[in-house]
């Protein structure tokens, strides 16, 4: 099973949240009928993943806790809109996701730059998932450092590293969100995966140095 299968089956298994029988189910119906309290309940119950997404996304948590609160509040515009054709949390976590871009582009940022775009790729080594071996994720490095790692990306590489390897979005899904090719979205994760290998190979170098 990919990473990537992985991280859908989490956003969209019957333990994660899914609409038959998830406990917000009544709050979602509540909420859609313009009660406050059952979108208070929602707000308590997923505030944490959203706030986590955000922050991920863009490795800052001023601007993480900001764009939460925007994410709600399109959510509560919006609720009326979800139809429960697929898992709540997949229909919120992807309005978080364009909430974030939109932001983005509003303050017109690059997500990804003309340099990066024109860099020439790494060598076409075998990639891998983040999480997989070669990454040595053997224990000695903790959750901490990892969201650090993430956080210390290049913009371009950190969102779609987060959008793929972390959100489990496919190729073709992050170029249409991102607005850029296919192929760049492949090199720009190529390379992100390579600075992660590097940053967290010098971490465990400190820890094993006397």
């Amino acid at each position: 099973m990919t990473h990537q299968d992985t991280a859908r089956q989490e956003s969209e298994s019957p333990q994660a949240d899914t609409v038959s029988t998830s406990p917000d189910l009544h709050a979602i119906a509540r909420a859609q009928q313009g009660d406050h309290a059952a979108f208070a309940e929602l707000y308590a119950l997923h505030k944490r993943r959203v706030y986590s997404l955000c922050l991920r996304m863009l490795g800052n948590p001023t601007e993480a806790e900001d764009l939460t609160q925007e994410a709600f509040l399109q959510l509560f515009r919006k609720i009326r809109s979800f139809r429960g054709d697929s898992a709540f949390s997949t229909w919120l976590h992807r309005l978080t996701v364009n909430v974030v871009l939109m932001n983005l582009r509003r303050k017109g940022l690059n997500l990804i730059s003309l340099d990066e775009a024109l860099d020439t790729a790494p060598d076409s080594g075998p990639i891998r998932s983040f999480g997989a071996p070669d990454l040595h994720l053997n224990g000695a490095i903790d959750r901490m450092t990892l969201e650090k790692a993430v956080q210390d990306l290049p913009a371009g590489y950190r969102m779609i590293f987060v959008l793929h390897d972390i959100e489990g979005y496919e190729h073709n899904e992050i170029a249409a969100m991102l607005e850029c090719s296919v192929g760049n979205s492949k090199s720009q994760l190529h390379k992100a995966r390579l600075r992660l290998r590097q940053a967290l190979a010098k971490t465990e170098n400190r820890e094993v140095t006397p």
